[in-house]
């Protein structure tokens, strides 16, 4: 029996005040390239986009060594990506009592790396694949809230 190993993990950067054009520019050199490398290129890059990115980086790979115990050394970045995110909308002040509006775009870093030396499926035994209990529904746990009861929502008047 195959399982799938979990050979992925993700630091995700939000609200990072850079448009997203620019913080693309430095994801793009360094999608698909080793921990090492990427860590070298980030800095001797001159771009501001590059200390967010740089941030990112070691979150990941903290991440990887911390919750899943990877080499840094084996890790590559499989997937990097950049989305716009909300803009932050000012006025200026300006002369005989006019405004200019001013806008701060922001965006959204994540990067995904990847350990190079295991395999994604791992062989399980079958007969311990079988003691794990189908039938559990992973739902049972939550409790609702019972609305028609005395504290509910429904004695206000």
């Amino acid at each position: 029996m195959l399982k799938k190993r979990k050979t992925e993990v993700y630091a995700l950067g939000r609200h990072i005040p850079m448009s997203a054009h620019k913080a693309r520019r430095v994801i793009d050199q360094i999608r698909g390239r080793s921990y090492e490398e990427t860590l070298m290129i980030l800095e001797l890059m001159h771009y501001r986009a590059c200390s967010p990115i740089l941030k990112l980086l070691y979150s990941a790979a903290a991440n990887a060594s911390y919750n899943l115990g990877f080499n840094e050394a084996n890790l590559v970045i499989s997937k990097a990506e950049v989305n716009e995110g909300t803009t932050v909308k000012k006025l200026k002040p300006r002369a005989r009592g006019r405004s200019y509006p001013i806008k701060k775009p922001t965006c959204h870093i994540s990067i995904v790396v990847k350990d190079i030396s295991l395999d994604e499926y791992v062989d399980i035994d079958y007969l311990t694949w079988l003691k794990i209990p189908k039938w559990k529904n992973k739902y049972t746990d939550i409790t609702y809230h019972d609305m028609y009861s005395s504290e509910g929502v429904w004695d206000k008047k």
